[in-house]
């Protein structure tokens, strides 16, 4: 019977050691708080370098060739000595002329209709492929070779216009990373601090529980499994909003119409990432849980 009392006792002490039930007190809306934070950041963090690698593999080999030749006549007949060039030179897979009609509409925002009414010297342009491999050699010698021709061709490699997008979008991706850990590093402290002061409160129960028998790894676990609880449903919520948040702007992107922002997309590794990032901090309240609670009853003794 004394038993089996002091076991009731114990037991009662463990249940009365936190409080129970789900999502109760702010460390389950916290946590939460900072998972919605940090997969909307790992989200943007993978989709801009999705969009970069991207980017980089529509562009690399791909040139254009300006005819900037102020006589209409002279323009078309020197695009035709241009054209021939190229599709007869080495490492060209293609070359193809833009139609002035689209260069026209593409203009057009910017300078009316004084694009299309031929008082303006717009120059022809040439669409070339490149074959794979050594782009900027490829690029070196078509240039040498137009510049044979006439001093009016000029070449330029389109990944060249776009290099300072690509930096700016890969530093933004860098920054983005450093969000996420700064994220992981600030939901480790709160577990902490919440850890110690469930210990300080409950210092008089913990007594009790050590009279009873108990060890100190049995008490932690006590801590362990009620912020291992809070930090799931906490994470759960924060991932599922997220999800959410991330679904409308992957809307919004597709909704614009735009090349690069529709190249700011999820695959399904990035997607598996992303899951991986609850499990993840569950993991690391639990441990940071138990840690902190192991070292302060050490500490205590």
């Amino acid at each position: 019977m004394a038993s089996h009392a002091n076991r009731k006792a114990a037991s009662a002490a463990r249940h009365r050691l936190l409080p129970g039930g789900r999502l109760v007190g702010p460390m389950p809306w916290i946590i939460a708080i900072m998972m919605f934070l940090t997969v909307l950041s790992a989200a943007a963090g993978l989709g801009l370098g999705a969009a970069v690698r991207s980017m980089r593999a529509d562009l690399a080999g791909r040139a254009s060739v300006q005819v900037v030749e102020a006589d209409a006549a002279d323009r078309d007949r020197l695009a035709v000595r241009a054209l021939l060039a190229l599709r007869g030179a080495d490492g060209v897979r293609a070359a193809d002329p833009v139609d002035p009609a689209v260069l026209a509409d593409q203009l057009r925002p910017w300078l009316g209709d004084a694009a299309t009414s031929g008082d303006l010297p717009v120059p022809a342009l040439i669409d070339v492929m490149l074959t794979p491999g050594e782009a900027e050699v490829k690029v070196g010698r078509l240039r040498h070779l137009l510049a044979g021709l006439s001093p009016k061709l000029r070449i330029e490699p389109h990944a060249a216009f776009l290099l300072p997008l690509a930096g700016l979008l890969t530093a933004l991706g860098w920054l983005a990373a450093g969000v996420v850990a700064l994220m992981i590093l600030a939901t480790g402290a709160v577990v902490v601090l919440a850890s110690r002061g469930a210990h300080d409160s409950h210092r008089g129960t913990i007594d009790v529980l050590h009279l009873m028998g108990s060890t100190d790894v049995q008490i932690a676990r006590l801590f362990q499994r009620r912020i291992g609880l809070d930090a799931f449903f906490g994470s759960a919520l924060g991932f599922a909003f997220a999800v959410l948040v991330i679904g409308l702007i992957g809307l919004r992107l597709s909704a614009t119409g735009s090349a690069l922002l529709g190249a700011v997309d999820l695959d399904a590794y990035s997607w598996l990432l992303l899951l991986l990032l609850p499990m993840l901090g569950v993991l690391l309240a639990t441990l940071a849980a138990r840690w902190t609670v192991l070292r302060a009853l050490g500490r205590s003794l």
